[in-house]
């Protein structure tokens, strides 16, 4: 009988060939991995710290009578150093020429950093008005309240601490009164608004947002038009809505606008870090109010 030659060489290169095709796809998954990874890493420690995003809003003048303002906030600098895009925001800050800067609390967080502050402030244009109040770490760090308030007002900055100050811009009153920290300072929003005079617009800068649970119930027939806040850094770390790190003081608010009653408030993403130096889901951000004669609410 004539012999059968079985031919194993096509079995051969189909086993080599599928298993080129296994290591090769092991390959491209752990690449892809790695991608992926190094890209949420870029986008933590970097994209979302460094390019700040501008978020503007257009609020009806309640009294055709008032001007047309802007009002910027800057929340939460927590200044470390000063960075190239801390460079650009100022920038940004002196070409908008806002009627007022409002800083809502934690400037910096320790007494080293003070020396910081000041440079900070020097960028900006002088003639910018400015108003700040205390954050928790501006108490918790223990800084010169006072040496504090000297640097503020050495860049035309009111330092508020439970008090209020009457602005006139533009033949429009703008009452501005800040509180200080709920965590860890002595708020008291009645004594702020002792000497509250009316006005065209009343403004409140409060750090921790849950002060506006507080403020609703002590404004009693004192007008609020606005409260500012900041603290929360929009959760810092945040997964598509579920986010890790809350601080104290936040309250039910995290971030953006809550005009579910009066009076309305606004929570600032913020500017630096604390606790862990990155961001995710939580680009830093400043906020720009027009209030415009006929304009959209």
């Amino acid at each position: 009988m004539p012999g059968f030659l079985i031919n194993t060489s096509n079995k051969i290169i189909t086993s080599n060939l599928f298993q080129s095709l296994k290591v090769s796809r092991r390959k491209f998954v752990k690449m892809s991995l790695l991608t992926g990874a190094s890209l949420v890493l870029a986008d933590s420690y970097w994209f979302e710290k460094a390019f700040i995003e501008t978020n503007e809003f257009f609020i009806k003048n309640a009294s055709s009578k008032t001007s047309n303002l802007k009002f910027v906030q800057v929340s939460d600098l927590h200044l470390q150093s000063i960075k190239s895009y801390h460079k650009k925001l100022v920038t940004k800050l002196n070409k908008l020429k806002p009627d007022i800067i409002f800083f809502t609390g934690d400037i910096c967080d320790r007494k080293r950093y003070l020396e910081l502050v000041d440079e900070f402030l020097s960028f900006i244009d002088y003639n910018i008005k400015k108003v700040a109040i205390l954050g928790n770490w501006e108490n918790k760090c223990g800084l010169d309240i006072n040496q504090l308030r000297t640097i503020y007002k050495k860049h035309n900055c009111n330092l508020l601490v439970n008090e209020s100050k009457n602005f006139i811009i533009k033949n429009t009153s703008i009452q501005v009164t800040g509180v200080d920290d709920i965590v860890e300072g002595k708020p008291d929003f009645n004594l702020a608004v002792s000497q509250y005079t009316p006005s065209d617009y009343h403004i409140v800068m409060a750090h921790c947002p849950i002060q506006r649970d507080i403020i609703k119930q002590q404004m009693h027939n004192i007008p609020v038009d606005l409260v500012l806040s900041g603290h929360t850094h929009g959760g810092q770390i945040n997964f598509f809505g579920y986010t890790p790190i809350v601080p104290s003081g936040s309250g039910n608010y995290l971030k953006g606008w809550y005009k579910d009653s009066i009076p309305h408030l606004y929570v600032s993403k913020g500017i630096g870090t604390t606790v862990l130096p990155l961001r995710f889901g939580s680009r830093a951000e400043i906020a720009i109010f027009n209030f415009e004669q006929n304009s959209k609410a």
